[in-house]
Order: structure tokens, then sequence, then C-alpha cells
């Protein structure tokens, strides 16, 4: 996660996500263990960053309740969120 630009993608997004929603920023862990501790303490979606995000300019958002998962553009994702929410 600490390399290759996926850092500041991930500032990036946390940065647009802040002033909308309560957000929390988390770098430790497999994204397995990301997945069980968000899930844990009831957060309703999580988003991933990964190499398509810096290719494509989308993320992963992942549904608690459904655990499905779906890219999304970053321009449109304060729209998504705020239908998903």
């Amino acid at each position: 996660m600490n390399k290759d630009n996926l850092p500041e993608k991930a500032e990036e997004v946390y940065a647009l996500l802040k002033d909308h929603f309560k957000t929390f920023y988390d770098t430790k862990g497999s994204i397995g263990k990301m997945y069980r501790r968000v899930d844990e303490i009831g957060t309703p979606v999580m988003i991933t960053i990964d190499y398509d995000s810096l290719k494509k300019n989308d993320v992963t958002v992942r549904d608690r309740d459904t655990m499905q998962q779906v890219r999304v553009k970053i321009k449109n994702l304060v729209d998504h969120l705020r239908k998903l929410l």
C-alpha cells in the first residue's frame, strides 16, 4: 500500500470524502483484515485503492451488508455514496 503512488491516490480520495462523510483512513494489514476490521465496527462502506485505481481513476466500493463490490469513478464517488447510504 505504501508505494507506487497508491498513498497519494488514497489521500486524494480521502480529502474528497472527508467533507461529505465521516471517514477513516487505514493502511494497516492485508485487505482481508481490513474488511474484517471495518465489518466488526459496523462501517457500512469500504473504499479501496489499487493499481487499477491509478490507471483508471476509480476505486472499489464494498457494501458491508451485501459484500458486493463495484468500481466507481472517483469523480462520481460522492454521488454514488450518497445514493448507497
